[in-house]
């Protein structure tokens, strides 16, 4: 198991290696850089200002030798300073990332809440009303994208029944109450968005299982259909499922961008939303660092769990 667990983190660096550098160059692809940006603040634009601006901000190397300084920095546990604030990026990350995971972590539970229980009651009443209802259920969340949802809860309640969610961020650890009153409205809208394949998913799977000799062996020794779905369906149907959460990370973290501006939270996602806005590379860089590393380590955590969930399977 050690050996695996080394061999696959081992195997995250070049794929680290290539996606950050695909940012890197592609950002810099964008029409408006930097500069432009900062001598239209300023209503300066001489080929001097720029200049001098570009050697400060490190700016007139070519892009791999930017690159290149960058990757040694990371390596130094210094992922460059914001170009605008000239705060390090680490700073901004360590008081954003936790109201991020806050965030996704809130939705996860949501969505498994959700997903797990109604995809099982799905297979066990196939073909009923309640089955039929909870697949319109997963097909509208699918075709509904999440910052929609999140768009009407903000503006169609403070219209017609004069509230509207709680846009005033507490930290968890000051005011647990405040702090949930203002995440889990964002929370519920990313995880009912991502439990919508989760659903179908469980339901196809447990479908498949319930067909299996196993469980009609077990059903004609009397084993009652609460411990037949626990310890013999359920274990066995729920391995693709993990697999699908463990693909859905990115968009969890992608969803939380857009909610995060709607309901003014202030993590990761209004910080990336700002950073792309004023073309702040190093902030990108680092922000997509990050979310490639997460989500990598994820998939490793999901490969993991099949041990778990599966006995037969085996890492070596």
């Amino acid at each position: 198991m050690q050996a695996y667990i080394a061999r696959r983190v081992i195997a995250l660096l070049p794929t680290l290696f290539f996606a950050s550098l695909i940012v890197f160059v592609s950002m810099r692809l964008i029409p408006g850089d930097v500069i432009d940006l900062m001598l239209a603040q300023n209503d300066i634009a001489t080929s001097q200002d720029r200049a001098r601006i570009e050697a400060a901000l490190g700016l007139d190397q070519p892009v791999m030798s930017q690159y290149v300084d960058w990757v040694a920095g990371v390596f130094q546990g210094d992922l460059g300073r914001s170009l605008w604030q000239n705060t390090p990026v680490t700073e901004q990350l360590k008081a954003t990332l936790p109201i991020t995971f806050e965030l996704g972590l809130l939705a996860l539970i949501v969505a498994l809440t959700v997903a797990i229980p109604i995809g099982i009651y799905s297979a066990l009443r196939q073909d009923t009303m309640g089955d039929y209802v909870a697949r319109s259920f997963s097909l509208i969340m699918l075709a509904v994208p999440s910052f929609w949802l999140g768009t009407l809860v903000m503006v169609f309640p403070s219209v017609w029944w004069r509230w509207s969610p709680p846009l005033e961020y507490t930290p968890f650890f000051q005011d647990p109450l405040a702090n949930l009153s203002h995440m889990i409205v964002p929370a519920i809208l990313l995880g009912l968005s991502m439990s919508a394949v989760t659903m179908r998913m469980t339901r196809t799977m447990m479908l498949e299982v319930l067909r299996q000799d196993y469980v009609r062996t077990a059903r004609a020794k009397g084993l009652s259909e609460h411990m037949m779905i626990v310890r013999h369906a359920l274990r066995n149907g729920l391995i693709p499922v993990v697999t699908l959460i463990g693909l859905q990370a990115p968009l969890l973290i992608g969803g939380a961008v857009i909610l995060e501006q709607i309901f003014v939270v202030p993590g990761m996602g209004l910080l990336l939303l700002e950073a792309v806005f004023q073309r702040d590379y190093p902030v990108i860089s680092g922000i997509f660092l990050i979310v490639g590393l997460g989500v990598l380590l994820i998939n490793l955590l999901v490969d993991l769990s099949y041990g778990f969930l599966d006995p037969k399977v085996r890492h070596q």
